[in-house]
């Protein structure tokens, strides 16, 4: 099978021949039909923490089970049947375990690691949802504490639930702004909470937010020197109750944290030397982390769709990217970058799919047919 693969001695990431895997107790194989681009993708290519000598790269797939472990030939669970359509994410060299990431033609998963994509839905759309909905729902969840739909020991908010929260996502627009959203709305729903959800992105984004299923009752370009304010008015200078730094760099935590009120939550998804801020410069310290047992819950509550059969995330707006594993690094790596999101180079590129990337994420198909 051919694999994008990462040489960090040679500081070389390009397509080889690797040997089909096999799925061992727990595992399913999957034949690979789209994978989604993520900023660490690109990171983490360049600036590699992982120590093998070979690294298949890349997080984010979805594609069909092809052979299942040893263990699971009467596994009941859809998500463990050979033909099934399902959907998750590695951490393809961006973490230091030794597990292969996900652009490749084939790859192995722990079955309760993954979700089962409906016949409504695009394999290609689907890729969009793993890494980032898990990590908004961490976010919003496990870190803010609003009530969960899915895992009821997350919840630590003590908000009366006839009060009004205000929460706002810096950079909505983003990937993992457009599922923090969504889930804020799921628990507000679920749990008959008044939530007053503000949102900073680029003016040109707003009437999309303002729509199903993001529903943002203010929005603020952030583009604007005073956006800090406007955001602390908005709220009429209660200050913001709990707030998603959807980039997590430097300057945008510092100006997040600018509005918080003095109980309020924060939750970032860059550590302090990853994005370049100072903990001991705010009075609210943000939180992250990650665990695997909420990640098992999150995936098999997308598994069940809801009562009028819907999913229960939407995917993010897609582009398709031409090319397949081959383009990845030349088309997609270029337009992300391999730093910060605010250091992002200009690709001088005419291709109209090589315009910056705004609202939308980058999908390759790998596999071309269902």
């Amino acid at each position: 099978m051919k694999a994008l693969v990462l040489t960090p001695a040679a500081n070389d990431v390009s397509i080889r021949e690797l040997p089909i895997p096999e799925p061992r107790d727990g595992e399913v194989l999957i034949r690979v039909h789209a994978v989604a681009l993520n900023p660490v993708d690109a990171i983490y290519a360049v600036h590699p923490i992982a120590e093998q000598e070979h690294r298949v790269i890349g997080t984010d797939f979805a594609g069909m089970i092809t052979a299942v472990g040893p263990d699971l030939g009467s596994s009941s669970d859809l998500r463990a049947k050979i033909g099934a359509r399902v959907a998750g994410f590695h951490q393809g060299a961006c973490s230091t375990n030794d597990r292969p990431g996900a652009f490749a033609e084939y790859i192995t998963a722990p079955y309760d690691l993954l979700w089962s994509v409906p016949d409504s839905m695009s394999l290609e759309a689907a890729s969009t949802i793993n890494m980032c909905g898990l990590t908004a729902a961490q976010g919003v969840f496990s870190r803010l504490g609003l009530p969960c739909p899915f895992d009821d020991q997350t919840a630590t908010s003590s908000d009366d639930a006839n009060d009004i929260t205000n929460v706002l996502i810096y950079s909505a627009s983003t990937s993992l702004g457009l599922y923090a959203a969504q889930l804020v709305r799921l628990a507000a729903r679920t749990y008959g909470r008044k939530i007053h959800l503000i949102g900073t992105a680029s003016s040109s984004k707003h009437d999309f937010l303002r729509q199903e299923p993001y529903n943002y009752d203010v929005l603020v370009d952030y583009r604007d020197p005073e956006w800090a304010e406007k955001v602390k008015a908005a709220t009429q200078g209660k200050g913001i109750d709990r707030a998603v730094d959807s980039i997590s760099e430097g300057e945008t935590v510092y100006k997040v944290h600018s509005t918080l009120a003095a109980d309020a939550k924060m939750a970032v998804f860059r550590g302090p030397k990853g994005g370049q801020y100072d903990v001991s410069d705010l009075r609210v310290k943000p939180i992250y982390g990650a665990a695997r047992v909420f990640a098992t819950k999150f995936f098999n509550f997308l598994s069940t769709a809801g009562a009028d059969g819907k999913v229960k995330l939407e995917p993010n707006p897609i582009r398709l990217m031409p090319g397949g594993l081959g383009r990845i690094v030349l088309d997609g790596f270029a337009l992300l970058g391999s730093s910060l999101v605010s250091q992002r180079p200009d690709t001088s590129r005419n291709e109209e799919y090589m315009r910056p990337i705004s609202g939308e994420k980058m999908v390759y198909k790998i596999f071309s047919s269902e």
